[in-house]
């Protein structure tokens, strides 16, 4: 029977590691399977241009809800990444990070694939719904899972690192963008051809999941205490280390009802709130950046080129910022990349010259991802492992469901205020963003999950 005590020995021995070679190796490794869910997510804005080539959808839609344009193919995988994140998130708790890690991985990648076949608009956005369930488990499980894994005086850096490997996906879905999007080879259209490129991805992941270890602190929690220990040996295998910290009490079970007990129901409208306004900024940039500079009049190819050398910044933003990532307060660092976003895209929209406004691109893609990395490292510090899982899905599945309607929201802008009524929009969210993290955000820099946690 487990015990609080050996649930708190476990975390606190976790968090007497240093830096070892082995825990940043998992790092890499969980990075790697996120690299794939980023691809997947990421190339809905640069095939859009290749789907309104091939007559399947349309740059803008006939209502504010219409179906046929991009804005549809957008809100079709946000709607399942609402569904994944909100109604599956819970999933990982119940059956372990390390097993969901494999099976939504391979959930979306076999959906992706049956997507590049589709020729109709209905069979289009079906199987990208299909395959935003899948990668909506799959974002809440590699967060909660990483969390664990890592000491809490390299969370950030855990967190910076990882967002860099996996936004090193953007400026690839760009470059086979630009070069396949245009074209058709061997008569496949060329948007097909970069979703099923990505997806072959999936023949690392049997080997990424033989090379990981389930999370320490969920085999404590689900009284799996042998297993945690082996985990446990492998990580201090050969180290001298201190007495691990007194440990501190838990329990082992949680439900959805605990998110909305103090101290947890300030954190979780809080990041409501955040996860509704800030996909604003970050998915109205990344999903809309070729369409955006169509807007501005640049041609489809050139776009495609422009969006590319943009997109090579994705994964600067997380690794330029690495090195301050314990020790800037983490919700500061969200802040402030919250107005780079706001004030970076002001300019962009006011702006037509193209070196500039590639510039400006690139300001907000680094904004945008330190956001990103920032902002997931601190949703999966604000609860107990008994929950985080669910309560990270639950939170996180609102930014899934802004996105949904956002996406028409931008192209409602873009086609009645042009590019410069579209990052208005954007920055109105982002001030509610700064707000709401500025003013009720707790510090959670250097803390151990169970103290933050409370």
């Amino acid at each position: 029977m487990q015990t609080k005590t050996d649930s708190g020995l476990i975390s606190a021995r976790l968090d007497r590691l240093p830096a070892t070679r082995t825990i940043w190796t998992r790092v890499i490794l969980l990075s790697l399977g996120g690299f794939f869910e980023f691809y997947d997510l990421f190339f809905t804005g640069y095939i859009a241009p290749g789907l309104v080539r091939s007559h399947i959808l349309t740059a803008t839609t006939r209502g504010l809800f219409g179906t046929t344009g991009i804005a549809s193919f957008i809100a079709a995988m946000f709607s399942g990444l609402f569904i994944g994140t909100a109604l599956f998130g819970f999933v990982a708790d119940r059956f372990g990070r390390r097993t969901i890690f494999t099976c939504s991985l391979l959930w979306y990648t076999v959906a992706s694939v049956v997507m590049a076949f589709q020729n109709d608009v209905f069979g289009l956005n079906l199987w990208r719904f299909i395959a935003g369930i899948g990668v909506g488990v799959e974002l809440v499980t590699i967060d909660t899972y990483l969390a664990e894994l890592v000491p809490k005086e390299l969370r950030g850096r855990a967190f910076a690192y990882n967002q860099t490997i996996q936004f090193s996906a953007v400026p690839l879905v760009a470059l086979l963008a630009w070069l396949l999007v245009p074209r058709s080879p061997l008569g496949l259209d060329g948007w097909r051809w970069v979703v099923l490129i990505g997806a072959a991805g999936a023949i690392f992941v049997w080997w990424i999941r033989l090379r990981v270890p389930e999370s320490p602190r969920w085999l404590a929690q689900h009284g799996r205490l042998a297993e945690a220990e082996q985990v446990l040996a492998g990580l201090e295998a050969g180290l001298v280390l201190p007495p691990p910290a007194t440990p501190e009490a838990g329990t082992s079970r949680g439900s959805f009802r605990e998110i909305w007990k103090p101290p947890y129901r300030t954190r979780t409208l809080m990041m409501i709130v955040f996860n509704l306004f800030q996909t604003v900024g970050f998915y109205g940039f990344s999903n809309w950046v070729p369409t955006l500079l169509i807007g501005r009049g640049i041609a489809v190819t050139s776009s495609l080129r422009y969006t590319f050398l943009i997109a090579i910044a994705a994964p600067f933003g997380p690794l330029l910022a690495a090195g301050i990532a314990d020790k800037i307060e983490r919700k500061w660092q969200i802040v402030l990349a919250a107005f780079g976003i706001a004030f970076f895209g002001i300019l962009f929209g006011q702006l037509s010259v193209v070196p500039v406004l590639i510039v400006l691109g690139v300001l907000v893609t680094l904004s945008a991802n330190v956001l990103s990395f920032s902002s997931h490292a601190y949703l999966a510090e604000l609860y107990p492992t008994r929950i985080r899982a669910l309560a990270v899905g639950f939170t996180y599945s609102w930014s899934r469901f802004s996105v949904i309607f956002s996406s028409f929201a931008i192209a409602f802008f873009l086609g009645h205020f042009g590019v410069p009524g579209v990052f208005a929009f954007i920055a109105g969210s982002m001030l509610i963003v700064m707000l709401s993290i500025g003013l009720l955000g707790p510090k959670t820099n250097n803390l151990s999950l169970e103290s933050i946690s409370g």
